[in-house]
């Protein structure tokens, strides 16, 4: 079997190491004679491992012991609705921070449950910069304020942790960037992301919350739409995704066992630094049109100087172990996503191809 060097923006890399231990847990798992997928999630060797998963990233966050951890369904999408559900009540507003597509998109979802001011947004420069912070229009008596950290899509990041001021609760979609550094989780009222990029598969979310929070009347809804009924019931309010907390928590030792997210922030460091020193020393041939400051760390769109080598360059790279490169339909070009999971040997594989075809089709 060959494996080839993935950039897929989501469903995104796994770490070999958590890969071929599920492999082998497949059919017997903790010494069950069964699969972990075939076993009740009420069972003790399941609630055991939940437990686990969980504490083991609290330890790699420093979660404080005020915030409820849940492993919820959905995807990051659901919850662009379900975050105003619980934590605006009728005739509540919420500020938004658009950056980008996802945070724009989960500014329109949360429009039906809530007035949504546009505190700051970037659209205007094509989404090629962060909004600064001293042109958002911040409303004190907001039930939150939302950000997306990291955008995917069009490749920008904050590098700092947005100070809100007040008692607003900062509200921020992890999903592409959660586990890449440390966090101060503390500045946070609520942290959700989808697994698919930085923790594990496709079909699971992740929650932090502060628990004050979930004292919000919020809006009428069924009781699996609120958060505190998921809190109270350890997340198994129904059935979860079993496979995907199982994997979650094969990454969160994995992570333990690289050093922990201080050495995982200075890999993707120097992962993203030889990718964008490429392109920047190209002379012209590979360009990306983010404004320094905001580049992202994990999703890195660039553009050859000639469209027409598009196909070709994705059709070679594919040809040499180089996977999904493909940029975004809705821009084009090319991106290289470089969560946790892909290695530096990976982005040094990309780096010499990328040398190597502009040498060939100069």
């Amino acid at each position: 079997m060959s494996r080839v060097w993935n950039f897929s923006a989501g469903p995104a890399a796994l770490p070999l190491a958590v890969l071929e231990r599920a492999q082998r847990e497949m059919l017997d798992w903790n010494g069950s004679g069964a699969s972990v997928m075939e076993q009740s999630h009420r069972g003790k060797r399941f609630i055991a491992m939940a437990a686990q998963a969980e504490a083991d990233l609290r330890e790699l966050m420093g979660i404080p012991a005020d915030y409820a951890v849940l492993f919820l369904q959905g995807g990051a999408t659901q919850h662009f609705a379900q975050i105003p559900m619980n934590l605006a009540g009728a005739g509540d507003s919420a500020d938004y921070v658009v950056s980008g597509h996802w945070s724009a998109k989960a500014a329109s979802e949360a429009g039906s449950y809530v007035r949504v001011n546009v505190a700051a947004s970037s659209e205007a420069d094509g989404y090629l910069r962060l909004p600064p912070r001293d042109s958002w229009r911040l409303d004190p008596h907001a039930a939150y304020v939302h950000y997306t950290p990291n955008e995917t899509i069009h490749g920008v990041e904050f590098h700092a942790i947005p100070d809100v001021g007040g008692t607003v609760p900062l509200v921020a979609d992890l999903s592409s960037n959660i586990l890449s550094e440390p966090l101060d989780v503390s500045r946070f009222g609520l942290i959700y992301a989808g697994a698919q990029k930085n923790i594990g598969p496709s079909g699971l979310v992740v929650l932090i919350v502060r628990r004050d929070l979930l004292q919000r009347a919020g809006r009428p809804m069924a009781r699996i739409f609120r958060y505190a009924e998921h809190a109270a019931a350890d997340s198994m309010l129904n059935t979860p995704n079993t496979w995907g907390w199982y994997v979650a928590g094969l990454t969160f030792q994995w992570l333990k066992a690289q050093g922990g997210l201080g050495t995982m922030a200075e890999r993707n460091r120097l992962k993203a630094e030889l990718l964008y020193q490429a392109i920047d020393g190209s002379g012209g041939y590979y360009r990306n049109p983010i404004e320094p400051s905001a580049r992202s760390r994990m999703n890195v769109r660039f553009t050859l100087h000639d469209g027409a080598l598009d196909a070709a360059f994705l059709q070679e790279s594919e040809a040499a172990g180089l996977l999904a490169l493909k940029g975004h339909k809705a821009l084009g070009g090319m991106r290289a996503s470089l969560y946790n999971a892909v290695p530096p040997e990976a982005v040094q594989a990309l780096v010499a191809f990328m040398r190597d075809f502009a040498q060939r089709h100069g």
